[in-house]
């Protein structure tokens, strides 16, 4: 088996692609696969069934997400500004 201290997972790609490609699907692949928090136990188990669909391990919660982080940035700002919106009116 090669080395593939630099290219990491994407180092089943050989010397195809090119650097910019590989790096790209490096950084995806690694944001993917790391260990994600529960959003209903929060506990840390949380792995990706498919495309957008994600599932804890610990508590069996399914549910949805983005196709590769369970949580993306754009759900978070809307989260952040609904519970402003919320508090606001109570």
């Amino acid at each position: 088996m090669t080395r593939t201290k630099k290219v990491g997972v994407t180092g089943r790609f050989g010397a195809r692609y090119g650097r910019k490609a590989k790096r790209t699907v490096k950084g995806i692949e690694e944001k993917m696969k790391k260990d994600h928090v529960c959003p209903k136990c929060d506990r840390i188990g949380v792995k990706r069934v498919s495309t957008g669909i994600w599932k804890c391990k610990k508590c069996g919660t399914v549910f949805t997400g983005g196709a590769y982080i369970p949580q993306t940035p754009m759900a978070k700002t809307a989260a952040r500004n609904i519970k402003r919106i919320v508090g606001e009116g109570s």
